[in-house]
């Protein structure tokens, strides 16, 4: 049945640390925002190859995530890194440098776009790749998770043939992300008869204010 699921491309990332010093005038007067999202091309559809580019500056809501004077980035492809290019690369090969280098250039050029001088500000950059994902994460090929297209399939449910076995998790119901991931272990506590749902709720009933 694993075979027959089909899986979603994977990443590249860009985790950036970078001064905030003269940020505005940098960026020609405008404030730095929260969020940002670069299409290089409309005709070709977000879900392209390097085409789509999320960018993300927590430490804008979050000063904490960052040191005094400092900020951070997360950019990054959705699902769009084809795995194939990086299989049996060795990473401490000059060869998976090379790739890094190059399949990571559209995250930078993303990011300048937002802070034209981003290269200049950075005390930390790393790049992640499909074979960070598949390492660190123990994702199966670096995949983002089940291709599963909603009218088409669904995802299974928590059961499996071992008695109060259940899993949980992306490849489960609801599906990807963490507040699907987070639901697919509620159910998962809900169907062994644990009545987490009422207490979730009695939890967030008590928590608003």
């Amino acid at each position: 049945e694993v075979d027959d699921v089909p899986e979603c491309p994977s990443f590249m990332h860009l985790h950036l640390g970078f001064s905030a010093k003269g940020l505005k005038e940098a960026m020609g007067g405008k404030e730095l925002e929260c969020h940002y999202m670069v299409v290089n091309d409309w005709e070709r559809g977000v879900d392209s190859e390097q085409n789509l580019v999320l960018i993300s500056i927590a430490s804008v809501l979050d000063p904490t995530m960052a040191p005094e004077g400092m900020h951070t980035i997360h950019a990054y492809t959705p699902a769009t890194e084809p795995y194939d290019l990086w299989k049996g690369l060795d990473r401490n090969s000059d060869e998976y440098k090379k790739l890094k280098e190059e399949r990571s250039e559209v995250l930078w050029k993303a990011v300048e776009r937002v802070i034209p001088d981003i290269r200049k500000r950075c005390d930390v950059s790393l790049v992640g790749t499909p074979l960070t994902h598949e390492r660190f994460l123990r994702r199966y090929r670096g995949s983002y998770g089940p291709a599963i297209q909603a009218g088409k399939q669904i995802f299974p449910g928590p059961g499996t043939p071992i008695k109060n076995l259940l899993l949980c998790g992306d490849s489960v119901f609801p599906g990807i992300g963490i507040p699907a991931v987070a639901a697919s272990g509620m159910v998962a506590a809900n169907t062994l008869g644990l009545e987490t749902l009422d207490k979730h709720k009695k939890l967030l009933d008590e928590m608003v204010v």
